[in-house]
Order: C-alpha cells, then structure tokens, then sequence
C-alpha cells in the first residue's frame, strides 16, 4: 500500500491517522477537508462570541432606557415649569416728555389749546325762555261766572276761581236785607259805570278805576255795569247778568272780561 493514499480505518474500525477522523471519531492529522487538522487555521468557537455580543447588547438597551428616563425626565420638568415673568418696565415717556432734553414736559402749543369760550365751565347754563308780556288791554279772560254767598272769586286766575288764600279772591256777595251785595276784597277796586250809552272799553276802565274806585261794597241789579281792577293789578269789565236766591243761596251771575294789564 502507498503512504499517499488514505486509509480507511484506523484502530477499532476508527479513522486513522491521514483518515476522515482520529481516535474516537476526532478528526486525523493533516487529513484533506478534515477540520481541525494539522495546517488549517482554527475556527472561532462560536459559544463565546455569542456570549460576547449578548453582553454588549444587554449594556446598549441599559444605557438606552437610561437616556430614555433623563429625556422624559426632562421634558415633563420643562412643560410644568412656570415661564418667567417679564421683567417690569417703566412708562413710555409720554409725547409732551419726548424728544426734550433731561426728559422734561414740553409747553403746551398755544394754537392748540381749546378755546375758553368752548369751555363747558364758561358757558352758562341755558335757562327757560320767559314768555313775553301780553300788551296792556289784551283780554285775558272772558266769559259768565257765578259768584255766589259762600264762594268768592280770583279774577286773577283763568278761568276765575276760589282761591284756597282768602287774600287771592277779588269779589264776594252776600246779602244786604232783600238786596244783592257785591264787596270788593283784598285790595281789590270797583266802581259803577253810569253812561248807559256806551259799554266801557279797557282805556274807558283804567283812566276811572284807580281814581274813582272804592272798596266799598255796592248794591247790585241786573244790567249794571262795572269797572274793577283785581289786587292783582288787572283792569276787568263786570256786568249783572241775573241775581239768583236769598240770604245764604244768594247769587249774582256776572259777565265778565278780564284785561291783561
């Protein structure tokens, strides 16, 4: 047999040497193909590289879920916390301030300053317009009025009425036996017009009434016609329309015109 051909078995059936494997199954030295033989570089074993890269891989997520940790860490820090304020600041200098030096206020431009008669403390206040006077000899008042024993009256006010203050009320009645009296009051004037021709007008009146007047109360009838002037100061015209019961239903029923002046 040649030393350059294999064998086929060594001892026990086993590979020998230059064979597929050594004693026991192992590989043979120098065996073509064979690994672990003589002249061929050894294999890593791979148990310990993977011991080895299950290590690095183990540090690697322990340092991940680190940073993780301090990221979330600092993100829920970051929006809990409160912002700053602004630091205050003083007030903006104003337009009469700026521009001038030392920050001093500027004067006022006189051509801008408001007009003092526009001011609402120059101006007074509006007052009510007063009604002008009525000219002397308009008529005020003029209709039929009833003067009874209880009930005086006020030519003064339009229509005539009692007055509440007796001092108001210009003529009263009251009986005199069987006759009509009609008294002036309260500085009130009367007196009796005698020209039957001509019924008097408001100059006729006030040229006699102030002079010839009397405070005294005078006897009535139908159809008598008097001036009077009130102790108001108004000019009237008083005529005897009818005279109307006894003692205290006495009434004396008058027409009348009352002047403004």
């Amino acid at each position: 047999m040649s030393s350059e051909q294999p064998h086929q078995g060594g001892y026990g059936g086993q590979p020998g040497y230059g064979g597929q494997s050594g004693y026991g199954g192992q590989p043979g030295y120098g065996a073509p193909g064979a690994p672990g033989g003589y002249g061929l570089p050894a294999q890593p074993a791979p148990a310990r590289a993977a011991s080895h890269r299950g290590a690095w891989i183990g540090a690697g997520a322990t340092l991940l879920a680190a940073v993780i940790g301090v990221v979330g860490t600092y993100v829920v820090t970051s929006g809990n916390a409160k912002p700053t304020p602004p630091a205050a600041q003083g007030p903006a200098p104003s337009a009469t301030t700026a521009g001038t030096p030392g920050g001093q206020a500027a004067a006022p431009d006189a051509s801008q300053s408001p007009d003092a008669s526009q001011s609402p403390d120059s101006q007074a206040p509006p007052t009510a317009a007063t009604p002008p006077a009525k000219p002397a000899g308009t008529v005020g008042w003029q209709g039929a009025l009833a003067i009874t024993y209880a009930d005086a009256k006020d030519l003064d006010s339009a229509p005539p009425v009692e007055s509440e203050i007796n001092e108001e009320n210009d003529f009263s009645v009251h009986p005199f036996g069987t006759s009509h009296m009609l008294s002036p009051d309260s500085g009130a004037k009367a007196l009796v017009w005698k020209d039957s021709t001509k019924v008097p007008t408001y100059a006729d009146c006030a040229g006699v009434v102030d002079t010839l007047g009397t405070t005294t109360a005078m006897k009535t009838k139908t159809g008598l016609v008097l001036c009077a002037r009130t102790n108001d100061g108004r000019v009237a015209r008083l005529t005897v329309k009818e005279l109307t019961g006894q003692a205290s239903d006495m009434s004396v029923v008058l027409d009348v015109v009352v002047w403004s002046g």
